[in-house]
């Protein structure tokens, strides 16, 4: 499935909670693990020239730091190295996971600028949207456990909405499931359809939105059975119907305690000129668990924002 994991660390506490889940998904899928730390050239203050000596000092210091975390990995089972780069945190990362190809990229929601009323930091959404890659976010204002082995997921929540690009999921849950003997908790949302209407709907108009409620969940619950078949007893099947697929994956995934939300960033929906899908960008933006997200579109697929070409033009390229 992938054979690397990119882990972006700043040398915080909150974002070394993403160790534990580096161990327990590093494990699962027996990849490699690269840590990495980006640091910056500041001038001294008062000047703008940046004192050699000081700067020395800055970069010994991340080395040792990424040197005294490889060693704890790798006792807990992992294969490990550290990569040091120079520049600012979001475009090393992305760069450095394009150039060597990363399979997953493991990101604390916050790091050294600390915990603020937003979900994700600056530099998290700032990767998500560009790196193109299957990304991992892990929510820094739970708890971390204090053993880096320690960490078990028991219920993994896959939202399914029938089409063959949402399934992409299916591989990596199930090797999760089976290495933490958990359960994948397979979720399809019926959407009921929308009539926007001035005036209340007609009776005939509401039996049209039953009929075709109806149909949809016959079909979705016969698209469940068969997946749930595919996986085996590691999985449970759950339908719902609702009028907001979000709202309705959000409580379930209250009600069930589920401990990781495995999602594709597309559905059949989906269109590859944006790096998400609606129901993707509401979990980032609102979900407060590990979320585990499978990008199904390169980079070289991509469309540019009208922002990122203004970006490239006025720096010349």
């Amino acid at each position: 499935m992938i054979d690397h994991i990119l882990v972006p660390l700043d040398g915080s506490s909150l974002a070394e909670c993403v160790l534990p889940h580096t161990v327990a998904v590093g494990q699962a899928l027996g990849a490699k693990v690269t840590l990495l730390r980006a640091v910056v050239r500041e001038a001294t203050p008062g000047s703008r020239a940046v004192d050699p000596l000081s700067w020395h000092m800055r970069k010994s210091e991340a080395d040792s730091y990424l040197t005294e975390l490889a060693e704890k990995l790798r006792e807990a089972g992992l294969t490990v190295k550290t990569v040091l780069v120079e520049g600012r945190p979001p475009e090393r990362i992305i760069a450095y996971a394009r150039e060597e190809d990363v399979g997953l990229i493991i990101l604390s929601s916050h790091g050294k600028s600390g915990l603020s009323r937003w979900n994700i930091s600056s530099v998290v959404q700032k990767v998500i949207l560009q790196a193109y890659s299957p990304t991992m976010i892990v929510r820094a204002y739970h708890p971390c456990p204090e053993e880096l082995t320690g960490l078990r997921y028991e219920r993994l929540l896959v939202p399914l909405d029938g089409s063959q690009r949402a399934e992409c999921t299916l591989p990596w849950a199930k090797s999760l499931a089976e290495f933490h003997e958990s359960k994948i908790v397979l979720t399809h949302v019926v959407n009921r359809p929308e009539v926007p209407r001035r005036a209340p709907l007609t009776e005939e108009e509401r039996e049209l939105v039953d009929r075709l409620t109806e149909l949809n969940r016959e079909k979705g619950e016969a698209y469940l059975e068969d997946v749930k078949a595919r996986l085996g007893p590691i999985a449970e099947a759950h339908l719902l119907v609702s009028d907001n697929a979000a709202a309705a994956l959000h409580q379930l995934h209250d009600d069930e305690d589920a401990d990781l939300v495995v999602m594709a960033a597309h559905g059949y929906s989906g269109q590859g000129r944006w790096p998400y899908g609606s129901i993707a960008l509401n979990f980032i933006a609102y979900g407060s668990k590990p979320l585990l997200m499978i990008q199904d579109v390169p980079p070289e697929e991509a469309a540019m924002t009208e922002a990122e070409k203004a970006a490239r033009e006025r720096a010349g390229h």
